[in-house]
Order: C-alpha cells, then sequence, then structure tokens
C-alpha cells in the first residue's frame, strides 16, 4: 500500500511539474526562449493566491488564512486573480527581457530572464517576507482511503485540474486557429508571417499563457508545500528537466517528462529519499546520452 500511496503522491508532484514543463515546451517552440525565472513567478503566484483567499474571506490582503476561509468561492478566485497577475507578469517580461532577443546571436535572454525572476523574489520578499505561509485545501485535510492507501484530497485535485487543462491545451493547439498559429510560428516563423500571422502577438500569448500555467501550479501546490518565497526555484528546476527528459519542442513529451520525474522521485523517497534528486538527475543524464533530444523529442538535422 506504500507504493501505491507513493503513486497517488508522484502524480500530485509529477502534475505540478508538467503544467510549468508544458509553459517551457510552448515558449520555446516559437521563440527558442524560455523563461529562467518561472521558478519566481511560481513562489509569487502561491502567496498571490495567499493574499487572494485573504481579501476574499476577511477583506485584507496580508495574514495568515484560517482553514474555514478556504471555500471553494475563495480557491477558485485565488485562481484566477493569481493566473490574471501572472500573464501581466509574462506579458511585461516578454516586452522587457525577451523581445529584443527573439532571433539574435548570443544568450542575453537568460540573464535578462534570470534578473527579472530575481526583481520578482525580492519584490515578494519584501511584500510577505521570507516565512512560508501555510492554505488550507477547499476539499479539507481528511485523507481519502482508495485500495487500502491514504490520499490526501488536495493530491487528486491537483491531478484532475492538471489532466483537465492539458487536454484542453493539448486539443486547442490542434484545432483552434490560435492553436493552429502557435504551431505555425514554430514550425517556421518567417513562413508563418508571410502567411498574415502575427508572430509577437504569438508569441506574447504564449509567455502570458506559460506564466499562468505557473500561477496555477503555485496555488495548487500551496496547500500541499505551503507558499513561500523559497519554494519555487526547486520546483521549477524539476520541471525544466520534466521538458529537457521529455523532449522540449514536443508539449505532450513535457508533460509525460513531468509525471515521468514525479513518480520516479516518490517511488524512490519511499526506501532513500536522500537519493531523489540524485535519481531524477542521474535519469536525465542517461536518457540524454542516448537520446539527446529526449524521449519524445525530435532530432532536427541541420543542412549545411
Amino acid at each position: 500500500m506504500d507504493i501505491l500511496q507513493a503513486i497517488f503522491s508522484g502524480l500530485a508532484m509529477g502534475s505540478v511539474y508538467a503544467l510549468v514543463a508544458f509553459g517551457f515546451s510552448i515558449t520555446y517552440t516559437t521563440t527558442k526562449t524560455f523563461n529562467f525565472g518561472q521558478g519566481a513567478f511560481l513562489a509569487a503566484s502561491g502567496l498571490i493566491g495567499v493574499s487572494a483567499v485573504l481579501f476574499y474571506s476577511q477583506g485584507k490582503l496580508i495574514g495568515f488564512p484560517a482553514p474555514e476561509d478556504v471555500t471553494w468561492p475563495s480557491f477558485v478566485f485565488a485562481l484566477v486573480v493569481s493566473a490574471a497577475i501572472m500573464s501581466l507578469l509574462g506579458y511585461v517580461l516578454y516586452q522587457t527581457a525577451i523581445k529584443h532577443f527573439v532571433g539574435e546571436q548570443g544568450l542575453s535572454w537568460v540573464m535578462s530572464t534570470i534578473g527579472f525572476g530575481i526583481l520578482v523574489q525580492n519584490i515578494a520578499l519584501m511584500i510577505w517576507g521570507p516565512a512560508p505561509l501555510a492554505l488550507a485545501s477547499p476539499m479539507g485535510d481528511g485523507v481519502i482511503h482508495i485500495m487500502g492507501a491514504g490520499v490526501r484530497p488536495q493530491e487528486i485535485l491537483v491531478f484532475c485540474v492538471t489532466l483537465v487543462l492539458m487536454v484542453a491545451f493539448d486539443w486547442a493547439l490542434h484545432a483552434t486557429k490560435m492553436g493552429k498559429a502557435v504551431r505555425a510560428v514554430a514550425f517556421s516563423k518567417s513562413t508563418a508571417s508571410l502567411m498574415g500571422i502575427n508572430a509577437n502577438a504569438v508569441a506574447i500569448s504564449v509567455f502570458a499563457i506559460s506564466s499562468a500555467l505557473a500561477a496555477i501550479a503555485g496555488v495548487m501546490i500551496a496547500p500541499i508545500a505551503t507558499a513561500s518565497v523559497f519554494v519555487g526555484t526547486l520546483l521549477a528546476l524539476k520541471a525544466f528537466s520534466a521538458a529537457i527528459l521529455g523532449g522540449l519542442d514536443n508539449p505532450r513529451g513535457c508533460i509525460f517528462g513531468g509525471f515521468l520525474i514525479g513518480l520516479l522521485e516518490s517511488l524512490i523517497g519511499l526506501w532513500y529519499s536522500n537519493l531523489r534528486e540524485i535519481a531524477v538527475f542521474a535519469l536525465i543524464i542517461v536518457v540524454l546520452y542516448f537520446r539527446p533530444a529526449g524521449l519524445l523529442g525530435k532530432v532536427h538535422v541541420e543542412k549545411v
């Protein structure tokens, strides 16, 4: 039963990695860049979610929400507010730290996004302070027993929300006009522009979506891991690793990589908790040695 419980926990954490990894994938395929400050976005979104719950229930922004403050309306309100703010921040990030470097030689955008993330982290530190903030689950703190294994309701919620979002985004990428525009820009920005697609608008949209997904992940994981200024760095690093493992240019591969890493670290933690990170990054090294493009990524041959 311990193994089954570890699988449930691994799927919950894998859901968070999958959401953020998907964001990394769509920004990379459209602009060949991504936000290395995503960890700060994820952490800040959890804190914004706490303040949104407080504002909804008590009319204030700073403090410690009681379990009875976290109702379904207040939690949904927190998700919407956090996603909206982070989408706007993603737009600002693109305009100030990414746009001028797209298509240019060099990696100036790497330091630019890292610096932007540090700014976000320090602003969050000034507002909320370094202490973690606990946020209860709208589903309560009880344990649900499934086939003898105990699962927290929030873990089920995280997995279900992620599954719905990933199915919706996969459908949108393949069946909507916007999704086809994203795929066209990913295939060839110049060709897409000649076909009348506004590549800059597409880039802004995917950065806003990527930031919103980090916001949803940050709020959803807060009842499990608490909300803190420092909680996002390792989560974002593992999400980026998931994207690399699954195939950075394949959104479905990134989702698969997120769940794989979540399950691996949870199962390893059953016996050797100190080896979880070692096992995760050892797997990535081994996979990339044999498949440099990732498990589901495509190898691109450059013609000279």
